[in-house]
């Protein structure tokens, strides 16, 4: 029978005849070869009587290459792991050039790895943290499956610019060199494919919504596209997003919602994702090691995680959060690289961790922003100057979660688009939503590549998506 390495360093099959096929990893001395299939972060070694295996074959046991191996699962006689296979045949499925393999067992930068994004995957750091990524978005899934929401496909080619989220991809069939002309000399879109001009979606929110009106309780979970022009660690070109809508739900519950999707998930990975956090918690600890005392982490990996899913979320009012920054040691002694002088000044990471790790020392729920910093569709509160905004704040990255009550109020509504430009005509059908059986509702967004961020440690947002998008950059 046929074995991945993860059933055999956890089940107790011992002196029995297995069957293995994986990547070797290592191979020494001619006769210990660590082998991988990509199940866990384990190797399993496997022992090989070099005596009576032929020299030919040996040669041919190369890190990377692709093998088969029949054998019988033993105790083993080392330090490190229970059990090992004793090998009666091996078979290469696919030799690697040992002179060529660009992962050879020793340490890369991650850069190099980037260059080499299509076998980053077989290093153990690569590996965990594709494998939280999978574990992370099954738990998303099994959550709002098991709470009743519904999973909607939002379209990824929209003909609406009004989510005010950023810059655009255009989506286009025509000619780039010699494009139709109006007779004012401007592009004529009309004789396009999608007969207007159509762009990359930012966000599945405002279509979301429309189900929610029907459907009651609806997530969306797919790609989406910024066009920014940035080379930061945290942004790129092509990400995740998932975004719930919840009809009939005020800002109370789309908080109540949020927090526990948070913890529901981050508890996910905790139980079954054990030795990968434990070699990311590791492989975070020694990088910290290097870096002044001042700017280390106070908590590791699993403790930050731990933090989140054990603490009560603290739900703090924009106002009062401006109020305790104003008013804290870095920013009267200039400590933060933006100084908080008055109401109405948008937070940054700096401020947003400063009131997570060192005031409240718990995550913490901001609501009630400004208007003039947030979305047009945010209900308008009753002093006319704040709207139904939510933030989540966690520790070490700040921001994880963005939502809202939604403005269900027709007039109201108007005059916000009419204020910021936005034509009605671009969104009818989202103003209709306010005219037939118009209710209160909510939902948040949270960019998935952030929270596998957060949940690996990891510090480069290329480093959690497996072929990141950004300016300059469409390989593979």
């Amino acid at each position: 029978m046929t074995y991945s390495v993860s059933q055999l360093l956890t089940q107790d099959i011992t002196l029995q005849p297995v069957e293995i096929k994986g990547w070797v990893r290592t191979f020494r001395a001619n006769r210990f070869i660590a082998l991988n299939d990509g199940s866990t972060i384990h190797n399993i070694q496997c022992v090989v009587d070099f005596e009576n295996t032929d020299e030919a074959l040996l040669k041919r046991i190369t890190t990377g290459a692709a093998v088969h191996i029949k054998g019988e699962l033993v105790e083993s006689q080392g330090k490190g792991q229970k059990v090992e296979i004793q090998v009666n045949k091996i078979e290469i499925l696919g030799d690697a050039d040992a002179d060529d393999y660009p992962i050879q067992p020793k340490k890369h930068s991650f850069e190099f790895l980037r260059e080499n994004a299509h076998l980053r995957t077989r290093t153990n750091t690569f590996s965990a943290v594709m494998r939280l990524r999978s574990s992370l978005s099954f738990a998303i899934h099994k959550y709002f499956n098991e709470n009743g929401f519904y999973y909607m496909h939002t379209p990824i080619i929209t003909g609406s610019d009004a989510e005010g989220a950023g810059e655009m991809f255009r989506v286009s069939t025509l000619d780039a060199k010699n494009p139709p002309l109006t007779d004012q000399g401007e592009v004529n879109y009309k004789e396009d494919f999608f007969g207007k001009e159509t762009n990359l979606t930012v966000s599945g929110q405002l279509e979301a919504e429309t189900f929610a009106m029907a459907l009651g309780k609806v997530y969306t979970f797919g790609p989406t596209f910024r066009a920014e022009n940035s080379n930061t660690s945290r942004h790129l070109a092509e990400f995740w997003m998932i975004e719930p809508e919840v009809a009939f739900m005020d800002l109370d519950g789309n908080m109540d919602l949020a927090e526990d999707f948070m913890k529901f998930v981050l508890s996910y990975v905790l139980k079954h994702n054990q030795d990968d956090l434990e070699f990311l918690d590791k492989r975070l600890q020694d990088e910290e090691k290097t870096k002044p005392q001042a700017e280390r982490s106070e908590m590791n990996l699993i403790e930050k995680i731990k933090f989140v899913v054990d603490n009560n979320f603290k739900r703090v009012s924009y106002t009062e959060a401006i109020d305790i920054l104003r008013n804290s040691k870095p920013n009267k002694k200039k400590k933060f690289n933006y100084i908080i002088e008055e109401w109405g000044a948008d937070l940054q990471s700096e401020h947003e961790r400063f009131l997570v790790e060192k005031h409240f020392k718990c995550p913490v729920i901001l609501f009630d922003y400004p208007a003039n910093i947030k979305a047009f569709y945010m209900r308008l509160n009753e002093d006319g100057k704040t709207v139904r905004a939510m933030d989540i704040l966690f520790p070490g990255i700040g921001e994880m979660v963005g939502g809202s009550q939604r403005e269900e109020r027709l007039e109201v509504l108007k005059e916000k688009m009419n204020a910021l430009g936005i034509p009605e005509e671009e969104l009818w059908w989202y103003l209709d939503l306010r005219k037939y059986g118009t209710a209160v509702h909510s939902g948040f967004g949270l960019g998935f590549e952030r929270l596998v961020m957060f949940a690996t440690g990891m510090s480069n947002i290329r480093d959690v998506i497996p072929y990141p998008r950004t300016p300059q950059n469409a390989e593979f």
